[in-house]
């Protein structure tokens, strides 16, 4: 081929091959970060960024255009910064509503508040009373009466009581100098002018280590040792429907609510070892009462008799009843929210329903029912904090100590403590019970709030009934018709009305204060503020980011290209070894492209070489 023709070929292929550079690609990237960066700032919708370009020529102007573009930049995220972390402090609005509707009547247990002495545990009790009476001889010098039921044989009952001495023996009520009284709690109140308290002693299982269940009230001491050894006695029945002795006549002389008489099927019956018969109105919920009205005549009107006739008195040092108003499906929790009536006295109660409603989740440290707690819940009833608080109390009871407290349900598989079966649980109870209260079984910390709950705000008004005018005619029909003993008068009954205050009731709830609109639309104002653009603007930002982080990779993969071909190359594999050829191998620094050229001058050297061939050829044919 003629040389002009190559070269006007050439020409040609250089032109095309600009031309496809000129014409625009699919996807194209900037050649340099100033390239992409002029570009940004001269075509952006963001205020303020073309004053960097079009200010480059003077550079004060450039340098305070940087400056506050990068500092208002920067202002803007730390108002960012502030929005986030509200947003996810979660705060929450208190929203107060007032509801009219017809109100669910809550519902109402009735406690004696004295133990009653159950047939099944009299032998038992008349052998423990004479044990303190002996006890109380000793420490006081007090000849307590006993109301024992058949005391006839003296032989009988020092071989009845035999059994039962043993144990309190083990567990003896004493009275001790505070220099010799250890292990006393922190709270404990100052001495008496004597300068001694009384407790009793609890021992471990073999005896090493003991304590005092020390209490500066004397009378404390005496119910609580007193109560401890009831409890042993209860847990030692087989069956807990031997102390279902219920006598509601004898107890309930009146019951009415909404002008209508009460009958047996609106309440239900347990036994609380400590406050005694207890009977809880309108808890089934089949049929729940309905209060249209407020006031006294649309609530519950109850006449109760207090007489203390057969009962423990040293168990329980109060005259009267005990009243509490819970909720439906929620056990009767007598010691926490129960209150005292008075004999003699009428008793209104006024109620104001409330409504709890949390909000779940991130929002609050709440549970929808339990089921998310680490609990079991040990009673057959929903979800409340105080269920899960004795439930958790009872599983370690029942994991520590080997046995389970009377006061609370019983778990599956395990059995009631008492020390014929288990001597020191006495010991592991009140070990355990001062970890309780001090949190380091973790209770409290474990267990949570309800997200939805029913309170009820109660308020209590007190008057004499019956009056001094009307009391002669009221003793005489509760007389004739509820065999009421007419010597006891006022002492021996009371009246308790337990009605709504008002007909509307209030439900707090919550909502969240700040949610994912109100977020986008703060940040939409402090992006608006700083620099006056839009959401396309954010768009664009990032935009030039992924620019940025493209073009950094296409840098480095050229950056690692031209490491590579500059690197040394090894000899070829059919290389020459002619020292005269070795000699015009190209340096190392030099470009690839230079040395193929300098292989191809070498060629004519090797042609000379070629007539060489023919005569050596002939040489060997001549040979």
């Amino acid at each position: 081929m003629p040389e002009g023709e190559k070269t006007g070929q050439c020409k040609q292929e250089e032109e095309q091959e600009q031309k496809e550079e000129e014409r625009e690609g699919l996807i194209e990237f900037y050649g340099s970060y100033q390239e992409l960066f002029q570009f940004f700032c001269s075509n952006t919708t963001i205020h303020g960024a073309i004053r960097l370009v079009c200010s480059k020529k003077n550079k004060m102007k450039t340098a305070f255009w940087s400056v506050l573009f990068f500092l208002t930049f920067g202002l803007m995220y730390w108002q960012f910064g502030i929005l986030y972390r509200e947003y996810f402090s979660y705060p929450v609005n208190l929203n107060l509503n007032l509801n009219s509707d017809r109100l669910t009547f809550p519902a109402v247990t009735l406690c004696t508040l004295n133990p009653y002495r159950y047939s099944a545990i009299r032998k038992k009790l008349d052998e423990l009373d004479q044990i303190t009476h002996q006890t109380l001889l000793d420490l006081y010098d007090y000849n307590m009466s006993l109301a024992r039921s058949d005391w006839s044989m003296q032989s009988t009952r020092k071989r009845s009581s035999r059994s039962l001495l043993h144990h309190v023996q083990r567990h003896p009520l004493r009275r001790q100098k505070r220099d010799n009284l250890v292990n006393l709690p922190e709270n404990s109140p100052s001495v008496d002018k004597n300068d001694w308290k009384i407790g009793f002693v609890l021992c471990s299982e073999n005896n090493k280590d003991c304590f005092h269940q020390a209490y500066s009230s004397g009378v404390d001491a005496v119910r609580e040792w007193y109560s401890f050894h009831y409890i042993n006695i209860l847990a030692q029945m087989p069956d807990a429907k031997a102390l279902d002795e219920s006598d509601f006549e004898n107890f309930i002389y009146a019951c009415r609510f909404n002008e209508a008489t009460c009958d047996k099927a609106n309440y239900t019956h347990f036994h609380h070892p400590l406050y005694g018969n207890c009977y809880t109105f309108n808890d089934n919920s089949s049929s729940l009462w309905t209060s249209s009205l407020p006031g006294i005549s649309n609530g519950l009107s109850l006449v109760v008799r207090t007489e203390q006739n057969d009962f423990i008195p040293l168990l329980s040092t109060v005259t009267g009843a005990r009243v509490m108003v819970h909720d439906q499906n929620e056990p009767a929790f007598m010691d926490d929210g129960g209150f005292n009536v008075r004999p003699g006295i009428e008793t209104s109660i006024s109620m104001r329903k409330e409504m709890t409603v949390r909000l779940g989740g991130s929002y609050s440290d709440c549970t929808e029912d339990g089921s998310d707690v680490p609990v079991q819940n040990l009673y057959s009833s929903r979800y409340t904090e105080q269920v899960c608080i004795r439930s958790c109390f009872q599983l370690n009871m029942v994991e520590r100590c080997g046995c389970a407290y009377y006061f609370y349900p019983l778990p599956a598989g395990a059995e009631y403590c008492d020390y014929t079966k288990h001597v020191a649980w006495g010991y592991c109870y009140y070990k355990l019970l001062a970890e309780f209260k001090a949190d380091v079984l973790g209770c409290f910390h474990k267990c949570r709030k309800p997200c939805r709950m029913t309170e009820y705000q109660l308020s209590a008004g007190y008057s004499r009934w019956p009056s001094a005018v009307s009391e002669d005619w009221v003793f005489y029909m509760l007389s004739q018709q509820n065999k009421y003993n007419i010597t006891s008068k006022r002492n021996g009954v009371a009246k308790v009305n337990i009605f709504f205050e008002e007909w509307n009731y209030k439900t707090n709830g919550e909502s969240p204060a700040f949610t994912v609109v109100t977020l986008l639309s703060q940040l939409g104002n402090q992006w608006s503020l700083w620099f006056g653009s839009s959401v396309l603007s954010v768009m664009e930002l990032a935009e030039l980011i992924l620019d940025v982080i493209i073009i950094t990779c296409i840098l480095a993969v050229r950056w690692f290209r031209s490491r590579q071909q500059l690197s040394p190359l090894g000899p070829p594999p059919n290389s020459q070894d002619n020292t005269a050829f070795q000699d015009e191998v190209p340096a190392l620094g030099a470009p690839h492209r230079f040395t193929v050229e300098a292989v191809v001058t070498k060629l004519p050297s090797y042609n000379s070489l070629e007539p060489r061939g023919p005569s050596r050829d002939g040489e060997l044919g001549h040979e």
